[in-house]
């Protein structure tokens, strides 16, 4: 799916285990008005993956007092079933819905088996349904026969039928439900939706009280609301007290500048968690790889851009007092409003493992190819700095493959020829072992190895500034001719729109040869 690193911590959070021992209540009569709770996902999507985890011992514990429904996204070409991450995830979906028909108090088991390996849930059903107590020959049947498609299709249609293009996609009492993703946070959830008697699992401790600051500019367009970060936060820690500060205040000014003279790479809006978070393990260990201690606070990474001393580049005020007004300040060259035209060039932001950044950086060879040069390529890398880290939304091996990338980028500029070993590895991006993608096609693994360990960070250092100055969030994003942004995942698309800003070129009069346009429901599932 396409993410925004806005706010990084909004998105995705860790998992914790509702009970370490938890156990099917004894089979009773149902509570009355019993919640339903629903999960539209993909089978390989590793967020889809995060809450089937988190949902499966709470769906034990609440046993019968929880109807619980997991369905699937996907879409139908002609009468083939196809999913995002391919036919292998077809057939784990159908493997996943199969399970549930035959054995509707086991298979969350066999799922939650196979999400150890999600890349063969297609193979991995059989092994996982007779470690649960599955019969394997009752799901192959219905896998490999009819009745498995049967349940595809009717999944998907319920999937668009409810407007579920990203997974996951939940609703709780049919209400979207966009809370925490941890067990703790689906029980509670589910169990205030009771009206009535509730279930000995419900018998929840309430979440202890965290103190949060958040400090956030009026004058910035284009900061996060201090409203949905709140929404968003009290997803993952139920019990936040936070209190709001704008810095054109005084108070404001003041605990921004004494924390931004410890940090100077603080920026708005900035999230402070004090100490009152070490009373809530849960929430502490679920946002553990999003906190820097900042002072006597924890300051979360919800992807802060605006700097509140430097020039706002289209105000007519000479905010950092230097003398110069918007586009005439230096600090203003690189911000979107004052980027002069330059033709025939097209930047391409990415995050190096976002599957639909690695289906433009795939798309951008054939691109590069038909317009050899009447193009000026710029691929350009989207994440965060904090402090001396670097961090990007899939992780620390996205920031070492951002590293590479623009490695090969820096080293093999000519004819864009970087794109070699960028559009390999964009074919198969989680690979660990990038060098397949070196040698035969002229790009050197030591030269790469050699750059990565040396000026490698600083370079995506400076490549995330890009970015940032931009307001560039999403993967992937198009900037044609220093100006234009749009959106696209194969090569028609992305030519189409390039040539739009350039149809005095011969180059764009030519097809591109067995290309077709992303699919609407491919790029509103992106979304």
């Amino acid at each position: 799916m396409i993410r925004k690193t806005k706010a990084p911590v909004l998105v995705s959070v860790g998992v914790a285990l509702f009970s370490a021992a938890c156990a099917k209540p004894p089979a009773t009569k149902p509570i009355e008005g019993r919640p339903k709770l629903e999960f539209f996902v993909m089978s390989q999507c590793p967020y889809g993956i995060q809450v089937v985890n988190a949902i499966a011992p709470v769906a034990e514990k609440m046993g019968d007092n929880l109807d619980f429904h997991l369905n699937f996204i996907g879409n139908m070409q002609g009468d083939k079933p196809t999913s995002l991450h391919g036919e292998n995830e077809v057939k784990g979906d159908i493997a996943q819905l199969c399970a549930a028909e035959i054995a509707p108090d086991k298979y969350l088991k066999m799922i939650t088996c196979q999400n150890k390996n999600p890349r063969d849930v297609h193979t991995n059903w059989e092994s996982c349904a007779g470690e649960v107590g599955i019969d394997a020959g009752k799901l192959r049947a219905c896998l490999e026969g009819e009745r498995g498609k049967q349940l595809l299709v009717a999944s998907f249609d319920e999937a668009k039928k409810r407007q579920a293009n990203g997974s996951p996609t939940m609703f709780v009492n049919g209400k979207p439900y966009e809370g925490g993703r941890r067990s703790v946070d689906f029980a509670r959830a589910v169990c205030r939706e009771f009206t009535g008697e509730k279930p000995s699992a419900c018998d929840i401790p309430p979440s202890p009280t965290v103190n949060a600051i958040l400090i956030n500019d009026q004058r910035c367009k284009d900061c996060t609301g201090s409203d949905l970060i709140e929404a968003k936060l009290k997803g993952v820690v139920e019990g936040i007290q936070l209190k709001k500060m704008d810095y054109s205040t005084d108070e404001g000014k003041k605990l921004y500048g004494e924390l931004r003279a410890q940090d100077g790479s603080l920026r708005l809006p900035a999230l402070l968690l004090d100490k009152s978070l070490d009373a809530d393990a849960d929430a502490k260990q679920a946002l553990a790889r999003y906190l820097q201690p900042l002072g006597e606070y924890q300051s979360v990474g919800v992807g802060g851009t605006f700097d509140p001393t430097a020039e706002i580049c289209d105000n007519t005020i000479d905010d950092d007092g230097n003398g110069k007004v918007d586009c005439d300040d230096p600090a203003c060259k690189n911000t979107m409003g004052c980027r002069p035209e330059k033709a025939k060039t097209l930047d391409l932001f990415v995050m190096s493992q976002c599957p639909f950044g690695a289906k433009a950086l795939v798309a951008m060879k054939e691109v590069a190819d038909s317009l050899q040069k009447d193009l000026t390529l710029n691929v350009h890398y989207i994440g965060a700095v904090q402090g001396e880290q670097l961090t990007s939304m899939h992780g620390p091996a996205e920031v070492d493959e951002d590293v590479r990338q623009l490695c090969a980028i820096k080293h093999y500029p000519k004819n864009n020829k970087f794109l070699d070993y960028v559009a390999c590895r964009s074919k198969d991006p989680r690979n660990v072992d990038w060098k397949n993608c070196t040698g035969g096609n002229g790009i050197s693994a030591a030269v790469i190895q050699k750059c990565f360990d040396t000026e490698g960070k600083k370079l995506l250092k400076e490549d995330f500034a890009v970015a940032q100055a931009l307001g560039i969030g999403a993967s992937p994003t198009f900037l044609a001719n220093n100006r234009h942004t749009f959106n696209g995942l194969d090569a028609a698309t992305i030519k189409t729109n390039f040539c739009e800003h350039n149809s005095a070129l011969a180059a764009c009069a030519k097809k591109l040869s067995g290309t077709t346009a992303a699919s609407g429901d491919a790029l509103a599932a992106a979304k």
